[in-house]
């Protein structure tokens, strides 16, 4: 049988590679045609978790308009990016993929404000974060393998989903929660990735912002970076509608910090010249990078979002009634779990014998985070108006 060349052929040696991977917390027989990390890639598609992104707000509910951005269309965008840079840095494409599209695996339905009311909920118990619920997505809750719980994910995969996570909680989760104990640094892939996501949503909510009328072009050229690709389009292509205006300003702003952020990289690597990814782990900082002056534009558009798009009425009037729907379910579920399906009633009551009303109240921010935004809704008219 012929396989296929090394999946690290053509990598630079700074890479994730699959033959230094630290491997999984399962040992499995290898994949035979497919990588590693491709199948980690796959184990993430074909999981619940994923799927149900598809009807999680991003920052408008989805019911609002079918054109918004959804966490399942955030997601592949941010991949997409963030395989353009991969592929030019020599970094691991299928890797990098993997963390994009489980990167927000445990968000809650109704965004940031879902995630707010669960740990406001959950404060006397450990409170909520997407970003530790990702990883809980991956290593406990999905159920598909009959030899272990969750995706049994390599550890270079579940490194980058954990982006951030104090020491008090990195000591309680092993390997992966090391370097937080220790100040080291994680892959490049993993870093990539971070500002991946922030380039996707920087750029993708000024299109919903203006698609939702919540802010104008003419607004939007008080920030550099806007206005600076706003004007080269008006000056070749005058006539142009407006809305193929937005569109080809936003790709070329895309294109401009994709640009720079390779470039930046590149740079810092050449100069920091780390010979594998244990030296780069080791680096005393972050090797991939903006330069100073996109940085600061990127910052600048960020800060003009939250003021004029994430902090706009019509969006805390979302906020507001997306955080009151999570915290009266979460208070119905946790004083009578038998509310809930049967498996997490099960689930919830296993784990308050093991844990107490800790238990209790983890089980049922694992139901209530997995839930999308429809879903919450239909859950809420169930428990208070069963009639």
């Amino acid at each position: 049988m012929n396989f296929p060349p090394g999946h690290d052929q053509g990598l630079a040696p700074y890479a994730a590679l699959e033959a230094t991977s630290r491997g999984r917390r399962h040992p499995e027989d290898s994949a035979g045609y497919r990588g590693e990390f491709q199948r980690d890639r796959d184990r993430i598609i074909h999981s619940n978790a994923f799927r149900r992104l598809v009807y999680k707000t991003q920052v408008f509910v989805n019911h609002e308009g079918d054109l918004f951005r959804t966490r399942l269309t955030h997601s592949l965008e941010v991949a997409q990016i963030a395989r353009t840079a991969a592929r030019a840095l020599g970094l691991s494409e299928p890797l990098t993929e993997a963390i994009c599209l489980a990167h927000d695996l445990g968000h809650t339905p109704f965004g940031h404000a879902g995630q707010d009311a669960l740990n406001e909920c959950m404060r006397d118990h450990g409170g909520f974060e997407h970003n530790l619920q990702s990883l809980r997505v991956v290593d406990e809750l999905e159920e598909r393998y009959a030899q272990f719980q969750g995706l049994n994910l390599t550890f270079e995969s579940r490194e980058g989903i954990l982006k951030h996570c104090s020491v008090a909680k990195a000591r309680q989760l092993g390997d992966v929660g090391l370097r937080f104990i220790e100040r080291r640094q994680p892959g490049l892939e993993a870093q990539l990735v971070n500002l991946a996501d922030a380039i996707a949503y920087n750029n993708h909510d000024v299109d919903d912002g203006i698609r939702a009328g919540l802010v104008t072009t003419a607004e939007l050229n008080q920030v550099g970076l806007f206005r600076r690709h706003h004007d080269t389009v008006l000056a070749r292509y005058p006539d142009i509608q407006p809305r193929r205006l937005v569109h080809e300003t936003v790709r070329r702003m895309i294109n401009d910090v994709v640009t720079d952020l390779i470039e930046e990289t590149r740079r810092r690597l050449a100069a920091a010249t780390p010979a594998s990814v244990d030296e780069v782990r080791l680096h005393k900082g972050l090797l991939v990078a903006f330069s100073e002056e996109r940085a600061a534009e990127h910052y600048e558009l960020k800060r003009f979002l939250r003021l004029r798009v994430y902090e706009h009425e019509r969006v805390q009037e979302m906020r507001e009634g997306a955080m009151r729907t999570l915290r009266e379910l979460f208070e119905a579920f946790f004083k009578d779990v038998a509310l809930m399906p049967s498996e997490h009633r099960d689930t919830a009551l296993r784990l308050e014998a093991d844990l107490g009303p800790a238990g209790r109240a983890r089980a049922v921010a694992d139901y209530v985070a997995g839930m999308t935004d429809r879903y919450a809704f239909l859950e809420h008219e169930r428990v208070f108006r069963p009639d």
